[in-house]
């Protein structure tokens, strides 16, 4: 998506030759005009796919998640929870997840009332670097028995090979803008 490109050359940082910070307009400050244009995007990547839930990771995943589910006739959206809140006291499903970015192992959890087997899920989420996040929601529709229909990522770092691993599962991947190297600043698009 040449528009998210322009944005990222724009409005994005990157950081030595792994991070790429993009907070002034996805991750930390919202440009809600910008993530609708996104969330149209993805509808139209997956017309063919008729899911009936999207699945995404808090918290950063959340307003993508939420555009593109207005495309898709304001399906729900759910949204695997990092830390244990005392309100989740019903059945859950759990997959580990490393933080790249934090540098830390959390617990993705979704209550198992909002997954059900048999359910056509998609995956949104906004960054897909090493591939934990995406391998803990994909492990968390497989415990459900639910069927995953695709993931769908804002922006890809095709070099820490988060989606070679994601498709090694059968996925199917969808970036919106996908960064093929960061060097000494300058960030090279695929």
């Amino acid at each position: 998506m040449e528009k998210l490109k322009e944005r990222i050359l724009r409005d994005g940082v990157a950081i030595g030759t792994e991070i790429v910070k993009v907070d002034s307009f996805l991750n930390h400050q919202l440009d809600v005009g910008f993530l609708y244009e996104l969330g149209a995007e993805f509808r139209r990547r997956f017309a063919d796919a008729n899911p009936e839930k999207i699945l995404t990771m808090e918290a950063s995943g959340i307003p993508v998640a939420c555009m593109a589910a207005l495309h898709f006739h304001n399906i729900p959206v759910v949204f695997a929870k990092k830390a244990a809140p005392s309100t989740m006291t019903e059945g859950v499903y759990t997959a580990n997840v490393t933080s790249f970015t934090k540098g830390i192992i959390s617990q993705a959890r979704v209550s198992q009332k909002f997954i059900r087997t048999g359910e056509r899920i998609l995956i949104i989420d906004d960054f897909l670097a090493h591939g934990e996040a995406a391998l803990g929601l994909l492990s968390l529709v497989e415990q459900a028995g639910a069927r995953t229909l695709g993931l769908g990522v804002v922006i890809e770092k095709e070099f820490q090979g988060g989606s070679a691993r994601v498709r090694d599962k059968g996925c199917r991947v969808e970036s919106l803008a996908i960064i093929a190297h960061i060097n000494d600043g300058v960030i090279t698009f695929k």
